[in-house]
């Protein structure tokens, strides 16, 4: 199967590690609109950035490997994660993310320029269920399902240690809905509406792997009853411009979401 085809992302559902899913995304091709607008993107650049090499690939999750928080987002930015390479970095998104994370003592600095800048995140880990800048900042349905299989392992990779999902904005909120379903936990119907504040609590048993398989947090064929996970999901406004620069999202309000998740994923006050 080559990266252009439009089953390319359904092999990610067999990837080993977190490492080995990213090789397996960074080649996908599947999406030519996507595709398209990415190159494109790059080939033009913003003036700001006209000396910059546009990574102008799909972006693969950032942070910490064994995080009890992972936030989804919506996709790259054009001229922020599709440049730089790296989840909600080199952009006025970032910028309000990371230093609320910063300020929440989940990451090591305040600042997200480039994908060697330094930073570190603890317990936490930024994804999204688009991993390819769309035009006007809006992919097709058949877009987000067809990159559905790159969330969906992430999410299983990450295994029991994740507890809270900090979700930013609607069509997030509604793609991890739809995955967590497809992996069998109890999503009510009608669904959850998203809320900048909705706090919705999710339970599965402990899935069992298939023979010879392996995942984080998974009972082993024979072994005890499988004990039950919680998933607890947090709705917050999304950090683009349009809420920041209004005061529809202000850092208080990002502070609040973050501080809820530390709790709730056990990790404490900050220090």
């Amino acid at each position: 199967m080559t990266p252009d085809d439009p089953d390319y992302p359904l092999a990610a559902r067999t990837a080993p590690t977190l490492a080995a899913l990213d090789d397996h995304l960074v080649e996908c091709r599947a999406c030519p609109r996507l595709v398209a607008w990415r190159e494109h993107v790059a080939d033009v650049k913003r003036a700001s950035f006209r000396d910059d090499d546009y990574w102008a690939r799909p972006v693969p999750g950032f942070g910490d490997e064994r995080a009890g928080i992972v936030v989804v987002g919506l996709a790259p930015a054009a001229h922020g994660a599709n440049r730089t390479g790296r989840m909600f970095t080199g952009d006025r998104s970032g910028d309000f993310l990371f230093a609320a994370m910063h300020r929440t003592g989940l990451a090591n600095q305040a600042t997200s320029v480039s994908a060697d800048d330094g930073l570190r995140l603890t317990g936490i880990r930024v994804t999204a269920p688009v991993r390819c800048a769309p035009p006007d900042n809006k992919p097709t349905p058949e877009e987000r399902r067809r990159c559905g299989p790159y969330l969906a392992r992430e999410v299983e990779l990450l295994g029991a240690t994740v507890r809270v999902a900090v979700v930013l904005g609607g069509f997030g909120w509604q793609a991890l809905l739809s995955t967590l379903a497809e992996q069998g936990w109890a999503v009510p119907r009608p669904r959850p509406r998203f809320a900048h504040g909705a706090e919705v609590t999710l339970r599965r048993a402990t899935p069992r792997p298939a023979p010879g398989a392996s995942l984080p947090g998974v009972v082993p064929d024979g072994g005890p009853p499988p004990p039950e996970q919680t998933l607890t999901l947090l709705g917050c406004f999304h950090v683009s411009q349009q809420n920041t620069f209004t005061g529809r999202l202000t850092p208080q309000m990002l502070d609040d979401v973050l501080l809820r998740a530390r709790e709730l994923a056990g990790l404490g006050a900050p220090a």
